[in-house]
């Protein structure tokens, strides 16, 4: 990598290898990569744009990188993430939360995301309590770390907003805005939730910055309150993960996911299952918001990872394509819109540019071993990442059999490695 950008670790993922040196500034080919419609196309980029998409060889030649049996596609985002506790899981003793290992949790778990193809990356971060905006600050200091490589955000995440115990808590909020935060927090954890919604509200709209609240969204005159006050909000709202709705009989279901569509609101589901954010009691049901129901209602729904082998989770991939596999494997999305919610939904929920593979849009892509969606969901090994028209991280997969008279005579595929350790 040049040298003006940071080193990543040599394997923050298990199996990363660095990917080939590309000029920064410089136009980069694509060739002979699949797109989802079919077409083999040649796609340069330069400028941290795509300049133009072609027929298979019909670019100027110049740097390349062969894509040929790949998927590509616009990149994913991860819309809800909670860096500053992954990869906590296996910790002895208690967690840290010193600045230096926040950071190192922090960028290790975008690392990891990269290496899955998430060029982009919304970090849910506590505020408050011991540790005041430290975390906060560890989690800005790892985003400047990662410039150049993914696109880090954080959502400072409050535990109270009302009455004099939330006085504390607003305060640092405001500082967290203004550190370049959006707003975030868990109503349902406050002893007025439509307080603590109404305080994040207005905080965001005198700021114009993003909220992101957490909320298991299980009580539907909670959420037709908090539809009500976020009716046109710009830059908007999200909410998440709202596993709650589909524990509702569906006629509540399906009111209250109406409300949420009037109002703008989108959703963030976690297919994976809830998030520690929430700290719910006793026994502990898991459920991935009724995504179909939401979107026949006309809400805008992404899905993200959440917990990343952390006290909610002790195991998570932080793939944004298994979290699409989930939704089509539930039958909640078709393949295609599965991987919708984990890449063009999830970037308008981040507030990001739209990408598509064609002239003119961020080149901000992911190149996948594969011919259709429904294969790369379900065997997604190789990959290639490119974030702002370079590329910063490349997974390559071996898979070898023994010898056998079977597979001989079958003529069964199988992925061998070439020079370079390149897939096949």
């Amino acid at each position: 990598m040049p040298d003006s950008q940071p080193q990543p670790p040599a394997n923050p993922g298990g199996d990363a290898t660095p990917p080939a040196a590309v000029p920064g500034d410089g136009a980069l080919v694509l060739c002979g990569a699949r797109l989802a419609d079919g077409r083999t196309v040649d796609v340069r980029l330069s400028g941290g744009h795509i300049e133009a998409v072609g027929t298979a060889g019909s670019l100027a030649p110049g740097p390349r990188v062969d894509l040929s049996g790949y998927l590509l596609l616009p990149a994913p985002a991860e819309p809800h993430g909670h860096g500053a506790t992954a990869l906590t899981a296996e910790a002895d003793g208690p967690v840290s939360y010193a600045a230096e290992d926040v950071q190192r949790r922090a960028t290790e778990a975008a690392l990891l995301q990269l290496g899955h193809g998430a060029t982009a990356l919304r970090c849910h971060v506590r505020i408050g309590d011991v540790q005041g905006l430290r975390s906060l600050e560890a989690v800005l200091q790892a985003r400047r770390t990662l410039r150049g490589l993914t696109d880090l955000t954080a959502v400072a995440v409050p535990r109270l907003l009302t009455g004099a115990a939330g006085a504390d808590g607003l305060a640092l909020l405001r500082d967290a805005v203004k550190m370049g935060a959006a707003v975030g927090g868990c109503p349902d954890l406050d002893p007025d939730p439509t307080g603590f919604a109404e305080t994040a509200l207005d905080l965001a709209a005198e700021y114009g910055c993003p909220v992101d609240l957490h909320t298991d969204g299980s009580d539907p005159a909670r959420l037709a309150r908090l539809a009500a006050m976020a009716g046109g909000l710009r830059p908007g709202v999200t909410l998440g993960p709202c596993g709650g709705l589909a524990r509702l009989p569906r006629d509540l279901a399906v009111r209250a996911a109406g409300q949420l569509a009037a109002a703008g609101v989108t959703v963030v589901c976690l297919p994976q299952g809830d998030c520690g954010t929430l700290e719910q009691r006793g026994a502990r049901v898991s459920r991935c918001a009724p995504v179909r129901l939401l979107r026949a209602a006309g809400v805008r729904v992404a899905a993200g990872s959440g917990a990343l082998r952390d006290a909610a989770n002790p195991v998570g991939r932080g793939d944004p394509l298994e979290a699409a596999f989930l939704l089509a494997s539930h039958g909640e999305l078709r393949p295609e819109e599965a991987y919708e919610a984990v890449s063009g939904w999830a970037r308008a929920a981040m507030g990001l540019p739209r990408v598509r593979v064609e002239a003119g849009f961020p080149a901000e892509l992911l190149a996948v071993r594969g011919e259709r969606i429904e294969g790369v969901l379900s065997m997604a090994y190789s990959r290639l990442v490119v974030h702002k028209g370079r590329v910063v991280a490349r997974t390559s997969a071996v898979r070898e059999y023994c010898d056998g008279s079977a597979a001989a005579a079958l003529e069964l595929p199988r992925q061998s490695s070439r020079g370079g350790g390149e897939p096949s």
